[in-house]
């Protein structure tokens, strides 16, 4: 989804930086042999990722829907040399394909991979995380917020993929589309809890950042 005008787009995307000739590949290959390759980040959010994990270097990251890796080895990029990034996915027939990509990187030994519902494994992680990125199931944005906000660090960063859901939440509902409905609470959820601030950003589907307090 664009919501800025064509012209300002490509513009924007022609003036940030280039995305790794690795995540050329990672896409192309995506695009190639796996189902719904629309749900990569793709190269100009990509660069977003990249640049707030940059500026955060951080020491662990969680990511909650790892899909081919691509926003992995973007937040990656940002990670400090001893840190390590606990990414989450539903689904076990891409664990091959992330690997491979992943080792094919600098931080292939910082990244580790977990096979499962993101509601039991989340439970189980021991870590307190500086980064967090949520882009899984929409309809449990809410309920990884409840799980991962305990173990956010002071200071520590939330990203939210999706929160304009193709632009749906200034549409009136529909009665049985659960998404919206599920990103319209997550939003609001975000925008009431006293212990984060938030702000929307209209890139791409968008971007919400939160800062626990």
């Amino acid at each position: 989804m664009y919501f800025l005008p064509k012209k300002i787009d490509h513009y924007v995307v022609a003036h940030s930086q280039e995305e790794p000739q690795l995540l050329k590949q990672l896409t192309r290959e995506t695009y190639q042999k796996v189902l719904q390759p629309i749900m990569l980040s793709g190269p100009y959010q990509g660069r977003v990722l990249s640049m707030i994990s940059k500026l955060k270097q951080p020491k662990t990251i969680l990511e909650l829907g790892t899909f081919t890796g691509y926003a992995t080895l973007c937040l990656a990029e940002g990670l400090m040399t001893n840190g390590r990034i606990d990414t989450i996915d539903i689904n076990e027939e891409l664990a091959d394909f992330q690997r491979k990509y992943f080792h094919a990187s600098d931080y292939g030994h910082q990244i580790h991979q977990h096979i499962g519902n993101a509601l039991d494994i989340i439970p189980t992680l021991n870590n307190t995380y500086d980064l967090v990125f949520i882009d899984a199931d929409k309809t449990n944005y809410v309920n990884y917020f409840h799980l991962i906000i305990d173990k956010v660090s002071p200071g520590g960063i939330i990203i939210s993929d999706n929160v304009l859901w193709h632009g749906k939440v200034v549409e009136p509902l529909k009665e049985k589309d659960e998404s919206t409905k599920a990103v319209l609470e997550f939003n609001t959820l975000l925008k009431e809890d006293h212990r984060i601030e938030t702000v929307v950003l209209p890139i791409r589907d968008g971007l919400t950042i939160s800062r626990k307090k």
